[in-house]
Order: C-alpha cells, then structure tokens, then sequence
C-alpha cells in the first residue's frame, strides 16, 4: 500500500507561496490525502515525487486515451515542433486534421479549432445566437460545459430537495464572482425528460438559440439516454429553428471514432470536442453542419485565438486519431471496461457492499446507494459520497488512481492484466469498509 507523500507534502507548502492553494485547476486540491506532485508516466501508471506508482484509470481527467506518453504522440510533437512552435498563419497538418474530423464526425462541416472545451462551447453559443436572433440556451443540471460565467450554474446542489420542482428548477452558482447577467442566459431542466423539454419549448422556444447537452451525461453519473431522448431533442430543434449543440469533451474519441453522435445516430447542429483528441496536449475544436458555421466564414461571427492551432497541438490531435484509427482498440476497451465493472460488482456483493456500477465500459462511475441506476442528475443525491470518498482514498492507497466523484476510464493501453490489478486491489478495499 502507497503511505508516503512526504515529499508532495513539502512541494506543496512550497507551491502555496506563490500559486493559490498551491495548484492551478480547482480539482487538484482533492486528491488524496492532498494535492500530489508528479514525475512521469508511462503506458498505463504514473508516479509521484515519493516514488509511488499508480494504475491509472484517471486518465488526467480523460484526455489521454492512448495512455501516458504513447510513443508515436510524443514523437509526432517532437518533429512537427522543430519545425515552428506557432505561425500567426496555416500548417499543412491543420488542413490534414480538419479534413479528418470532417471525415469521422456527422456534424463536422466545418470546424474552427480552440485551446479548450469552456472556449469552444461560448463559440457555439455565439454561433447559435447569431443565427437564430435569440438570446437564451437551454442546458440540463449536473451538465458540465465549463467553467466560465454563463454555464457555472447548475453543476452542484446542497440537496435534491433544494433543487425544488422539475419544471422551474431552483438553480445555484457554482462559484463566486458572477456577474447578475449570467443568470439570464440560460433555462435548466432535469435531463433525460422529453415531455418536460417539449413543453417548455411550447411555451419558451422564442426565447432559446440552443438546447446544449453531455449526450451521455458523464461528470454526473455516466448516465446513458433515455431511448428517443436524445432523437426527441433533434425533432424539437427542428421544429422550432435551434441550434442542438453536443457536448462531446468527454464522450469525443472515446465512445467511438465519430464520437457520441455517431453511436447514438444522432446529428446535432454544433460539437464540442477536446480532451481525447489531443491526448493531452491542450486542442479543442467546434465543429458543426455549414449552415450554422458559415457565419463564422462569414466573419459574422468572429472566432480568434494567438495560441489556436499551434503546431505541437495539431501534431498530437493528428497522431491520436492516426493510432486510433489504425489500432481501433475500442471493442477492446469496451470489453476490459465491462469486465472491469462486472468485476467491481462481484467484489462488493461478496464484502457486502452496496457498491452500484454503471456505464458504457470505456467510462463508468462506481458508488454507493440501495436506489438501484441514476438516471438524473437528481438521482445522484441518494449516493453515499462520504463511503464513495473512502473508497477512493483507499484504492489510491493501493495504487490504484481513479477520478474522486467515482467516475474511471479505459485507455487503450489499459491490459487484462491491469483490469485484473484493479478488481483485486477493490476488493481488498471493500472488505475493509
């Protein structure tokens, strides 16, 4: 068992002095016991300062679905980076990896390419308002779609019964330091509730530019759709001229090479991809059918960036989808992840734990609660956190490394041999709950 973070400990103290909380993501602060610092990784683990090693099923947040350091990735960077870090100006593989979303996502028409998912989603929405002459979007709750003023709402609650009623829902800020204006922006629902969406359109949809959705509810949950939710949210944009906007952060490169719309068959109007795309290099990219992005052709609406579609980037973007494309490793991940969680199952039902899992496979969630499979954001309130936190804590003193709301991915570097690792190293913590 890992138990010694004596060295992170004193690089953190270090850290606070000149970075706030000693960190610079929010998140980082809640790994356990405390924020860690780390040397390398490899393939499928990572170590710290104190020469722990780590499984990983983190994947720094997602994004690197080849696992650490892939070989190809970094050797790609390497040689496009010698050539020029950043242009002011186009690059040949800027074009190669347009043309290959274009060719893997539905909805990829056109694209204009970003630094992150919180700047894609406000050039979606921008899009979406130009076009349709409405000013509101309509999002759901426990959907995370960034961090910036408009969209930090509805991601947390202190209960479900503060959350009040389904159909004028009590919405709480997730951070201090919004402005009063952001509030307008936005109606929220519960998710996966079409009747509910359907009527509120009735009545509100000269209001809306774009419904914007996770079309799997990921950082909450990894809820899957309702069947029809996710074709009743296409027939309503229809009807009414708005914009549907895919949140595919997470799901992009991960459930597939065409991403989430492609598995469901379902095409929005604009696409958020980031984090697997680039395999931890920082790239992002919104995508979307021409009719909508044409006003960014246009210059009607003005997208910009010095950093966007730097060389190291594109580079990495380009090599991830070039593996992926070669290796197709996805029945593979589908298959360990699913081993993985029926292996989890197993190893609670024989300590006795009400241990739930849930999930496609290349991600899913794990937690505690006897009200059987989330399927809102609602939902979620019945799940045992502080159990859930001593179960994490207590796999990462294993060695074994998993996001702390519950939720694990699968590389495809990932082996049944690390699978195997995972369920053992679980059941020893489960019997000790």
């Amino acid at each position: 068992m890992n138990s010694n973070y004596e060295k992170s400990a004193q690089l953190l103290e270090r850290a606070k002095k000149v970075l706030a909380s000693g960190v610079s993501s929010e998140f980082r602060k809640y790994n356990h016991p405390h924020a860690l610092f780390y040397t390398h990784g490899k393939g499928t683990r990572i170590y710290d300062v104190d020469g722990n090693e780590y499984l990983d099923f983190t994947l720094s947040q997602g994004p690197l679905i080849l696992g650490h350091s892939h070989p190809e990735v970094l050797q790609a960077v390497h040689d496009y980076s010698a050539q020029g870090q950043l242009y002011a100006g186009q690059h040949l593989q800027e074009i190669e990896l347009a043309e290959k979303l274009n060719e893997l996502i539905p909805s990829a028409e056109l694209m204009r390419f970003c630094l992150d998912g919180s700047e894609a989603v406000q050039t979606a929405f921008r899009v979406a308002r130009a076009k349709t002459g409405r000013q509101k979007f309509l999002r759901f709750e426990g959907h995370y779609h960034g961090w910036l003023d408009n969209v930090a709402y509805g991601i947390s609650a202190p209960s479900a019964e503060a959350l009040g009623d389904r159909e004028d829902p009590n919405v709480f800020p997730w951070t201090a330091g919004l402005p009063d204006s952001s509030r307008a922006d936005f109606i929220v629902l519960p998710w996966n509730d079409l009747d509910l969406v359907s009527r509120t359109l009735e009545e509100r949809h000269e209001e809306l530019a774009a419904i914007i959705t996770e079309p799997i509810m990921c950082n909450n949950g990894c809820i899957v759709p309702k069947e029809g939710f996710l074709a009743g949210l296409r027939d309503l944009c229809n009807r009414y001229g708005i914009a549907l906007i895919f949140d595919e952060v997470i799901t992009g490169f991960r459930v597939g090479l065409g991403g989430a719309q492609r598995h469901f068959g379902i095409t929005p109007d604009l696409s958020i991809f980031a984090k697997a795309m680039g395999s931890g290099y920082p790239i992002s990219a919104v995508v979307g059918k021409r009719d909508w992005m044409e006003l960014i052709e246009q210059g009607k609406v003005i997208h910009a960036g010095t950093m966007n579609s730097g060389n190291p980037t594109v580079a990495a973007a380009l090599a991830t989808i070039r593996v992926l494309e070669r290796e197709m490793p996805y029945d593979r991940m589908y298959r360990l992840g699913q081993q993985l969680m029926a292996g989890l199952r197993e190893a609670a039902s024989e300590a006795g734990q009400n241990l739930v899992v849930q999930g496609l496979g290349p991600m899913f969630v794990t937690y505690f609660g006897n009200e059987g499979e989330l399927t809102d954001y609602r939902d979620t309130f019945h799940a045992d956190k502080g159990k859930l936190n001593r179960f994490i804590a207590g796999l990462h003193d294993e060695g074994i490394r998993v996001i702390g709301r519950g939720l694990w991915y699968i590389s495809a570097a990932h082996t049944e041999a690390d699978i195997a690792d995972a369920i053992a190293a679980s059941a020893r913590v489960l019997a000790r709950l």
